[in-house]
C-alpha cells in the first residue's frame, strides 16, 4: 500500500464510538489484531468501554489495527488529538506503547497483558493460571474418557501460562487424565484462524478428548464449533462464550479485560488513575468461571461445589497454582 493510501486507511479506522460528552476525559482504545468483535479478548475490552459510556455519558474512540505497522500510528494519532487514557489491548502493543508514551509524557496509557515501565503507563496483567486451573478441574470432572484437550493461539509464554494452569487443574481432579495440547502458530495470524483451530480440536477429539479448552482468540471459535459438532464439550476463554454453542460449552474462563478497560476510564474520570502494575486474579475477581442459562444443565451441583471449593482454596493459599511466567517448568 502506498503511503497516502496507508494514511487514509488509518484515518478511516478512527471512527468515533460517539460524541464526547465531557472534555475532562477523552478515552480511547487501540485493539489488537482480530478486531473488536472477536467474541473474545478484544470484545471484552469493548464491553467494558461500552459500560463506561452508558453509565457516564462519556463516549470514547477506538481503532482496529489491520497490521503491526498501525500500532504506533494509532497511539500517536490519539495522543496528538488529546485523548487520554488510551487503552492498549494485548501484549503485542508493548513496544508501541513504550515509544509513544515517552513522546507524550502527559498522556495516560493503560496496557492490558503486558508490563511497560513508564511513569505515565498503567500495566494490568492477570493470573490466568488460577482461572485455568478451575476450568481444568471442571474439564476433568466432566470428562467421561479421562482425556481432555487444550488449543492455544500464538505459541508464547502467556498462552503456555493458560495451558500450565489448565493441566494442573485437570491433574488435581484426576491424576491419571491425559491432556492433549496444541498451539496454532508462532505469529499474530494464530489468533484469527478458526479453520486451523477446528482441525486441531478434531485431532484431539479423534484421540479421545471429550472436553477441549481454548486460549486462542478468534481461532478458538473453530475449536468450540468442532467440539459442538462432534457432540463433545468446549471451554471458552476471556469473554463468556457459553452462548455461542448453548449446551455444548461447559464453561468459559473469564478474563475480566472489561473490568480493566472500565477501571482505567473510570479512574481517569475520578482523578484517581495511577501508573504502575496491577495484577488481577481470583481474589480480585479478575478471572472466574462462567455459569449461566446456557451451561447450567452441564454444571451439576457437585461440579459447581468442586469448582467453588477450588476457587476458595486458591484464594486462601491452600492450593498453589504454578505460574509458567515465573518458571517455565510446569508441574504435570
Amino acid at each position: 500500500m502506498k503511503p497516502v493510501l496507508a494514511g487514509l486507511a488509518v484515518a478511516v479506522g478512527f471512527m468515533a464510538a460517539g460524541d464526547l460528552a465531557q472534555a475532562e476525559v477523552k478515552p480511547a482504545i487501540v485493539y489488537d489484531l482480530g478486531g473488536k468483535f472477536d467474541k473474545s479478548f478484544n470484545e471484552g475490552v469493548y464491553q467494558g468501554a461500552e459500560k463506561f459510556k452508558i453509565e457516564t455519558g462519556i463516549a470514547y474512540r477506538d481503532f482496529e489495527i489491520q497490521n503491526d505497522a498501525q500500532r504506533e500510528q494509532g497511539f500517536r494519532r490519539f495522543a496528538r488529538d488529546g485523548f487520554s487514557p488510551i487503552v492498549a489491548v494485548g501484549f503485542s502493543q508493548a513496544s508501541a506503547v513504550e515509544k509513544v508514551a515517552a513522546e507524550f509524557p502527559n498522556t495516560q496509557f493503560t496496557i492490558i497483558d503486558m508490563v511497560v515501565d513508564k511513569p505515565n503507563v498503567q500495566s494490568i496483567v492477570f493470573r490466568e493460571h488460577e482461572g485455568s486451573f478451575v476450568v481444568g478441574l471442571m474439564a476433568a470432572k466432566a470428562s467421561k474418557t479421562g482425556k481432555v484437550g487444550f488449543v492455544g493461539g500464538m505459541d508464547i509464554p502467556l498462552i503456555r501460562k493458560f495451558a500450565c494452569g489448565y493441566v494442573q487443574g485437570v491433574k488435581y481432579a484426576n491424576k491419571s487424565a491425559d491432556v492433549f495440547q496444541n498451539m496454532t502458530g508462532t505469529t499474530g495470524a494464530a489468533w484469527a484462524d478458526p479453520v486451523k483451530g477446528g482441525e486441531l480440536a478434531r485431532s484431539q477429539i479423534e484421540r479421545g478428548a471429550d472436553v477441549v479448552y481454548h486460549a486462542a482468540g478468534g481461532t478458538g471459535l473453530g475449536v468450540l464449533r468442532a467440539a459442538a459438532d462432534a457432540g463433545k464439550l468446549g471451554i471458552g476463554v476471556d469473554s463468556n462464550q457459553n452462548a455461542l454453542f448453548p449446551g455444548k460449552v461447559l464453561t468459559s474462563m473469564l478474563k475480566r479485560v472489561d473490568v480493566a478497560a472500565y477501571k482505567s476510564f473510570a479512574e481517569a474520570k475520578a482523578g484517581t488513575w495511577k501508573p504502575g502494575l496491577q495484577v488481577l486474579g481470583l481474589k480480585e475477581e479478575g478471572v472466574a468461571y462462567a455459569l449461566d442459562d446456557n451451561n447450567k444443565s452441564l454444571v451439576t451441583a457437585d461440579l459447581k461445589a468442586a469448582a467453588d471449593q477450588a476457587v476458595a482454596d486458591i484464594i486462601a493459599g491452600k492450593i498453589q497454582v504454578h505460574d509458567y511466567m515465573s518458571d517455565s517448568k510446569c508441574p504435570m
